[in-house]
């Protein structure tokens, strides 16, 4: 495998550069032309309200959208013309689960590391590992299916390192867990950095994104308004309440949306 050429503008110490990213749906353009400079080794943090652009961005990050125009590169290869390459290289832990629940959390792992390729040999020491990581070692003969929140979204989170990615996306990684269990998501993801990976956070917990993150951008109707370090960020709009940042960025209105269309299962339930 041969790292694609470095462009004008970009490093090795990049883990993702985007110019003038771009999708639109129809007439709407969900990403507007931005412009993002990731570093090896940080953690990023993706902000923005409901339909923003964060979910959209992140999608042709990980190769599962096409960019309308503009490009993207993720650890040094183009999301279009390397998608293959990419993906073998990034991880994603969503806020829903991505597991068999029939199955039991050894056969997840083991499932979705020969996916990647992994030896058996080498899989079973790895997921060993992995599951001491996130003290689930207890429970790795029980099915998903029976797991806690708090124990799903650890699964999720491991299941996406069974591959050693450099890059990992964590989307909403802490949403409706207990504190115990949101403090455990966030420690772990300390470590992570601190083993040398790249981390992209989206979150709407203010607090987790202050903690978290070594820079932010802030993203609303496509376009990126605001960059920079949570101090830089802080000082430049006199505050010391990333919350404050937020709404300055963004606006304080609320942002509701209704649909016509009626959810058969909500029907249901009522």
């Amino acid at each position: 495998m041969q790292r694609q050429t470095e462009s004008v503008g970009e490093s090795y110490e990049d883990a993702i550069v985007t110019h003038d990213l771009t999708k639109k749906f129809g007439a709407f353009t969900a990403v507007d032309h931005i412009e993002l400079n990731v570093r090896r080794g940080e953690i990023y943090g993706f902000l923005g309200p409901n339909g923003a652009g964060k979910s959209t961005t992140i999608r042709m990050l990980c190769t599962l959208l096409k960019p309308t125009s503009g490009t993207a590169k993720v650890a040094g290869f183009d999301v279009e013309e390397d998608a293959n390459e990419v993906r073998k290289r990034i991880g994603l832990v969503s806020e829903k689960l991505i597991m068999y629940t029939r199955l039991t959390a050894e056969q997840n792992l083991t499932f979705f590391g020969r996916m990647y390729g992994i030896d058996d040999q080498e899989l079973k020491p790895k997921i060993q590992e992995l599951l001491d990581l996130v003290k689930l070692t207890p429970f790795k003969d029980r099915s998903v299916g029976g797991f806690s929140s708090g124990m799903r979204q650890r699964m999720n989170v491991i299941r996406a390192l069974i591959h050693d990615p450099e890059i990992i996306f964590l989307d909403e990684p802490t949403t409706a867990l207990d504190p115990q269990s949101t403090k455990f998501v966030r420690d772990t993801v300390l470590q992570l950095k601190e083993n040398g990976h790249t981390i992209i956070l989206t979150t709407h917990i203010m607090e987790e994104a202050d903690e978290l993150s070594d820079r932010i951008s802030i993203i609303d109707h496509g376009k990126i308004m605001a960059t920079g370090t949570v101090s830089d960020l802080k000082k430049e709009h006199h505050t010391e309440s990333m919350l404050e940042v937020f709404l300055t960025v963004t606006g304080r209105e609320l942002r509701d949306s209704a649909s016509d269309r009626v959810s058969m299962k909500a029907v249901g339930r009522m």
